[in-house]
Parts: structure tokens; C-alpha cells; sequence
């Protein structure tokens, strides 16, 4: 049995040592952002990625053991297990290798071949595998026993090949052979069941579909596995059966006489009864968990994007949760999200009853000194949009915000315990507010599922998948950094170390203790013990706090290092912070012992330059095309501005203000090869894109963000910018003549240098 440290180091190309300091770590309660951030000197700077990837391998082989120790046991009280058997379990690197080394003496109930050993024909199934040159009819005569309940010469030879068809399809060998065919030769093959075509219309694609097992993508994996599941279509997955035989032929045939036709026809039968179901099982077990692991994986990165997307910040906001019959939900926040004052709207019902709308909004608007309004981007959205616009509100910007989930919050026991007085329409308008100021401290409040940025996440292992999107969110939470005294206790529950209790409980106590002033007091909040607070302090930010490293990302186990650092330069912390000079004379180097090194310093060194900065980026406004409001209002060629909402392995789905995303293809992403979309693109990027084609019974938008072709023709070029009705005819053709002059004089300049 290898050293697990030394597995791991070798597939993830790291250094045995490091594997075994995270290992350590982790065994001791560390969590993935605190080993990556604050403890780099251990483990190598070791990111998130590889430390999380270090904790699942490490969680994985020590399953295998359980298991290996379970089989032995198992073994043992069998009286089957010998010094080679037990060396084979021991040196077992995967879980299916185990189990076939298992499978043979696995307790199973009745089989075919366990009935013809009781009728005691596993003397002439060994006689017929050695394929000596005997008469299989004559030799097998002798087994006839009526009592046995063997009673002629065929029956006789049928469970002897049962009993060659059970070993061969249990041969440890045979199935590690077979199971690298598969993997290699076998295709998934849909078609759709007879009179479901109708029905199974969104699964149209895979009606009649085949590819390789080894290349299928993520989503058609799962797509073709849902309609299967739906009745829809009937799934095969299997490699050539010829292909198949023939190796278990090349294994196991030594001649070419009477008894290696009897090995051969327990061959077929074996593949066919046993092997072949066994492998398809495993198989389909296999694509699927490499298919949600993809998924998983891109599903957590659209996540963490969305968890990331700029914040507006604390602005004093209305914000509006659209409808049409039953009016528009409109609430006034103030800079910290608390809410003011509600009331309904309706814009869409009337001119008169448009003006008492655009009279409240104006009213509202003055009365709270609102400077942003957020709107939802679901029923009716744009049009609310549109009208707010129309009413051109000085110094206030309006944004569409994306709603996915504010019904899911508005319904929840947390917004029930947060505004418990108000019905869901107040709370779904008050979450797109605050998701407009912060959209991570409000998406925390969500499941991750059900923020709107997956493919398939029902269809995925859910376990899985809540690991994933949990280690998504704790990295996102704990990369920003949270405001102590200001910080719901959903966001907190996500800080390393804290968890829903402890987060509980420092919510309690800031509410009888009034505001931190200091990360120490932390130590104060019950239950909250030492492991917890180092593991916590340095993710926690207490702004014009007492200590002003409390407001940064240094770990309060390096305060005592950097008074040390502001002493030898005659200076404070504070002053060190401030004058950029000052920290360019500091000698790192000199500061570098067992445990502290040049990651760590350098680490303290960017904080001191800007403590607690947000990573987010810079929260840029975004507008829709006007006018263009509907699928119906699309027309192919059309140039418009977008939002990513979601990234697949296939491509970039857009909101285009339609209330139906349209896809970008990857061969659409760009006029070069893409081969990840995520290396392009991110969730709530804004973009221009094209429209290529809108199937509306089908509700598909097909788009492109290449890049218009330099050498178009002239007219075409006339022709799209007309289309997007951001050039009139006659300006463009007094450019188009400008720039041909332009391009005459400079001919002429250069024919000139030449004389």
C-alpha cells in the first residue's frame, strides 16, 4: 500500500512536503482559504485550488483504505484469505480494483453457476478451460447424476459453462482488460422511443445521436441521460460487441477443438449475460461522474463570478420589482441596505395611473435622496426600465438587476426572520436592491442552485455539487473580506472557521455589546474558541476600528512583527500605512525566520499599501437597446449590447433585454479558435453581440461576438449600420466620402516622397 502524501504529490506535480504540511493542516481543522492564505510558509504557497484538491485526494484514498480493511475483514472470516491474496488487496491503487480482486469470493445470492457447482460440474468446467483433446460429450457423461438433478449429457455441459461464463466475467484481468475497451471503443447511441417525438421535443438533437464515450461532452452527457430518464429516449452505451468477444477469445482460447467450442460458447454467453450489463453499469457510472464534475466545475466558477460582480456600494436606492396587472413593488433603501418605505406602482395600467407612478418615484426619489434605482429584470422588466427612463430623474442612475433567486429569498425562512411584517413582493424588492449594492452579501442568503448560473444542476450528484458551490462561496466570502459589525449572519456562517452557530452568536452579541472595536474581542462571543478565531480573525475587517490593522487582511498573529518593523524605522503602524517611502526602506529580508518568510512578508506589504482592499472590480453602469424589448423585435444582423448571464463548455448564453437569453456558440465567441469560454468571457461581462438567427417557436436566439469582417463589402457595411440605426444614410455616406479623401491625400503624400 503506497504512501498516500506521495500519490498525491506525484498526480498533482507538488512536493511530497507540501502535500504532507496541508494534510497536517487540514487534519487539525485548518480551512482551504486559511491554509492558502496564512500559512503559505507550510505548504509552499500552495493556492486554493491545489489545497482543495489535496483535500478531496486525500478523503478519497482514505475511503479506499475503509473499504480495503473492509474486504479483508470480509476474507478472512471466508477462510479465503491467503499471503497473495492479501497482497493483491493491499496493492489495489483504485476502487474498481479492488472489487474485482473482491468480486470472486464476494458472498452473492444464487447464481447460475452456483447452482451447477452444487450440482458439482466445476470439475468439468476446469476440464474443458484447460481445451484438451477429449470428447466434451463423452467426459461429460460421467457427471449425469438424477439426484443432482443432472440428467443428460446437455445439461451437464450448459452448467459447466455457466460456471466458465461466472469466472471469466469475474476475472480480475478479464475485467480490468474489458473495462480499458470500453472506455476506449464505447459510444453512447439515443434514439428517440416510438411516439414520443412530439413529447421530446427540446431532446430533438439526440433523436437519433451516437459518439464516443471518451470525447462526449459534459452537457450532452447529462442531456441524453435526462431524456432517458424522462422516457424520451432510449440510451445505449456500449462498445462493438465483436471487438469484445474477440479479446476475450485472444485471453482465453488455446486450441481448436471440441472444448475450446464450449470455452467459446461460454465466452459469448458470459459477455452478453454478465460482462457486458456489469461494464455498461460501471460505464455510465463513470461518464456521469466525469459529466457533473464538469458541470460542477463550471456551474461553481459561473457562481464565484456572480458572487464577485462589482458592487455599486453603499448608495441610498429604490428599487423596483416589476409586474404589469399587479403593479410594480417599490421599496427605498438607505446606504446599508435598511429599509424605508414601500408601496405599489402601476405604470402599465393606464395613463392616469402612469402619472401617479411617475409622480410617487419623483417623490420618493427627492424625499430619500435616492442615487441608483434598481429594477429586476423579469416580467415587465424593460418596460418599467423604459418608463423610469422617461422620466429622466437627475443625478440618478437606473440599472437593470438581475432577479434569479429573489423569489427564492423572498419565500425563505431568512427573509422571513429579516423583514417579518412585510409579504414576499417587499422582500423580493428589497433583495434586488441590495444585490444591486452587494451583490455577494445578499447572494449568500440564496442556495447556490438556485442563483440562475447552472446547467443540470438537478441531474448532478447533489452532494457533490453542494461541496462545490460551498467551497465556491467560502472562497468568495473570504477573498473580499468581511465588515464585522455590519454583517448579516448568513454571509458570517461563511467566514473560514465560523460556521451558522458561532456566526449566531456574533450576531447576539454585537447586538447586546454594541459594535467590535477590536478583532480581539471576538474572543469574548461564546463558543468562539482560539482555533476558531485564527482561523476567522485575519477574514474579519473592523473599519476606523481601534487597531488599524484591524480594517486589513494581516493576521493578527503578525501584529507584534510589524510593530517590530515600525519601531526599527522610528515610525508607527499607522504612519508606516500611509507614507509609501517608508515601506519601500524596509529590508524584508532581515525579517525572515522559521516561520515567517518572503510570502508572508510580501503578503503584509501589499495590505499596508492598501488595507482591505475589495478584489471586485469597479461597478460600471449598463443600459438595453430601446426598443427592443421583445424576441419578436429581433431581426438577424442586429448589433446590441448584452450581459454574460451564464458560461457553458459550449458557450456564452446573453441577456439581451428579450426575457430570453440568447446563446453565443464557442465558434461564435471570437474570430480565433476558443477552446474554454471562460478564458474569453465571465459572468455579468458586458458585451456587444450580433444577432444571427431567432427560431421563436422554439424560443432559441443564436448570437455572435466576432468582429465584424474588415473586408465586408461596401453596401453591406451601409446596410448593417442601418440595421442598427446608429448611423442615418447620409451621414455614413459623408464619412465613407470623407475617409476616401482622407485615404487619396495620404496616396498622394506618399507618391510624392518617392519622386
Amino acid at each position: 500500500m503506497q504512501d498516500h502524501q506521495s500519490i498525491i504529490a506525484r498526480e498533482l506535480l507538488v512536493g511530497e512536503k507540501q502535500v504532507r504540511a496541508t494534510v497536517t493542516l487540514l487534519d487539525e481543522g485548518a480551512t482551504v482559504p486559511f491554509i492558502s492564505r496564512y500559512r503559505k510558509e507550510m505548504t509552499g504557497s500552495l493556492d486554493e485550488v491545489q489545497v482543495a484538491a489535496i483535500r478531496d485526494r486525500i478523503q478519497q484514498l482514505r475511503e479506499l483504505d475503509k473499504r480495503r480493511d473492509a474486504i479483508l475483514k470480509s476474507l478472512a472470516e471466508l477462510g479465503k484469505l491467503s499471503p497473495e491474496l492479501e497482497q493483491e488487496v493491499n496493492a489495489a491503487a483504485t476502487m474498481a480494483a479492488l472489487e474485482d480482486i473482491y468480486l470472486p469470493y464476494k458472498p452473492k445470492r444464487k447464481t447460475r453457476a452456483s447452482i451447477a457447482r452444487e450440482k458439482g460440474l466445476e470439475p468439468l468446467a476446469e476440464k474443458l478451460l484447460l481445451q484438451e483433446t477429449i470428447n466434451p460429450e463423452e467426459f461429460a457423461a460421467g457427471f449425469i447424476d438424477a439426484e443432482k438433478g443432472v440428467t443428460t449429457v446437455v445439461e451437464a455441459l450448459a452448467g459447466a459453462r455457466d460456471i466458465l461464463a461466472e469466472y471469466i466475467s469475474e476475472n480480475a484481468e478479464t475485467r480490468t482488460r474489458m473495462r480499458s475497451y470500453f472506455q476506449e471503443k464505447a459510444t453512447f447511441k439515443s434514439v428517440v422511443i416510438k411516439g414520443k417525438e412530439e413529447e421530446g421535443q427540446k431532446y430533438k438533437d439526440y433523436f437519433e445521436w451516437e459518439e464516443p464515450v471518451k470525447t462526449a461532452a459534459s452537457h450532452r452527457v447529462l442531456a441524453m441521460r435526462r431524456g432517458e430518464k424522462e422516457l424520451i429516449l432510449r440510451l445505449d452505451v456500449l462498445p462493438p460487441q465483436e471487438g469484445a468477444i474477440t479479446l476475450l477469445h485472444d485471453q482465453y482460447i488455446k486450441a481448436a477443438n471440441a472444448s475450446a467450442q464450449q470455452v467459446s460458447l461460454a465466452i459469448e454467453d458470459g459477455y452478453k449475460r454478465l460482462l457486458e450489463p456489469a461494464m455498461e453499469t460501471e460505464l455510465r457510472v463513470q461518464s456521469k461522474q466525469r459529466a457533473d464534475e464538469e458541470a460542477i466545475r463550471v456551474f461553481a466558477e459561473n457562481a464565484r463570478q456572480l458572487l464577485l460582480a462589482a458592487p455599486m456600494g453603499q448608495k441610498n436606492t429604490l428599487a423596483i420589482d416589476p409586474g404589469f396587472r399587479t403593479g410594480c413593488k417599490v421599496v427605498c433603501l438607505d446606504k446599508q441596505g435598511k429599509l424605508l418605505e414601500n408601496t405599489t406602482i402601476y405604470p402599465h395600467t393606464g395613463a392616469g395611473n402612469q402619472r401617479e407612478a411617475a409622480l410617487t418615484l419623483e417623490t420618493l426619489c427627492r424625499k430619500y435622496e435616492i442615487e441608483a434605482i434598481a429594477i429586476g429584470n423579469g416580467t415587465a422588466g424593460r418596460e418599467t426600465e423604459a418608463f423610469v427612463r422617461s422620466l429622466k430623474i437627475e443625478n440618478v442612475m437606473v440599472v437593470m438587476v438581475n432577479e434569479s433567486g429573489a423569489s427564492i429569498y423572498s419565500a425563505s425562512d431568512v427573509a422571513r426572520e429579516e423583514f417579518p411584517d412585510y409579504d414576499v413582493t417587499v422582500r423580493g424588492a428589497v433583495s434586488i436592491g441590495r444585490r444591486l449594492m452587494d451583490p455577494l452579501a445578499e447572494l449568500v442568503k440564496i442556495d447556490p442552485k438556485s442563483i440562475g448560473v447552472g446547467q443540470y444542476q438537478h441531474d448532478v450528484d447533489q452532494t457533490k455539487l453542494q461541496q462545490g458551490l460551498d467551497d465556491t462561496v467560502i472562497s468568495a466570502v473570504n477573498a473580499v473580506g468581511v465588515e464585522l459589525n455590519t454583517a448579516s449572519k448568513q454571509i458570517l456562517a461563511y467566514v473560514s472557521g465560523l460556521g451558522p452557530a458561532l456566526a449566531q452568536n456574533i450576531v447576539a452579541y454585537r447586538n447586546t455589546h454594541g459594535a467590535f472595536k477590536n478583532r480581539e474581542s471576538l474572543k469574548k462571543v461564546p463558543r468562539l474558541g482560539d482555533k476558531a478565531y485564527e482561523q476567522a480573525a485575519g477574514f474579519l475587517r473592523i473599519r476606523n476600528g481601534e487597531n488599524v490593522l484591524d480594517g486589513s487582511g494581516v493576521h493578527p498573529e503578525r501584529y507584534a512583527l510589524l510593530n517590530r518593523i515600525s519601531h526599527d524605522l522610528g515610525t508607527t503602524v499607522k504612519g508606516l500605512m500611509a507614507d509609501p517611502e517608508l515601506r519601500k526602506q524596509i529590508k524584508l529580508q532581515q525579517y525572515v525566520d522559521a516561520e515567517i518568510g518572503l510570502p508572508t512578508l510580501n503578503d503584509i506589504m501589499a495590505e499596508l499599501a492598501k488595507p482591505g482592499r475589495d478584489p471586485r472590480e469597479k461597478f460600471e453602469s449598463f443600459s438595453f437597446t430601446e426598443g427592443v424589448n421583445e424576441i419578436s423585435d429581433l431581426k438577424a444582423g442586429m448589433r446590441l449590447p448584452g450581459i454574460i448571464t451564464n458560461i457553458t463548455n459550449f458557450g456564452a448564453f446573453v441577456d439581451i433585454g428579450v426575457h430570453q437569453d440568447g446563446l453565443v456558440h464557442t465558434s461564435q465567441l471570437s474570430n480565433r479558435y476558443v477552446s474554454n469560454p471562460n478564458d474569453l468571457v465571465k459572468v455579468n461581462q458586458h458585451v456587444e453581440v450580433t444577432v444571427i438567427e431567432v427560431d421563436i417557436p422554439r424560443k432559441r436566439i443564436s448570437l455572435s461576438m466576432k468582429k465584424e469582417e474588415q473586408a465586408a463589402p461596401k453596401k453591406q457595411r451601409e446596410h448593417d449600420r442601418r440595421k442598427q440605426g446608429d448611423q442615418k444614410p447620409g451621414n455614413f455616406q459623408k464619412k465613407q466620402k470623407d475617409a476616401d479623401g482622407d485615404l487619396q491625400e495620404k496616396l498622394a503624400k506618399l507618391k510624392g516622397l518617392f519622386k
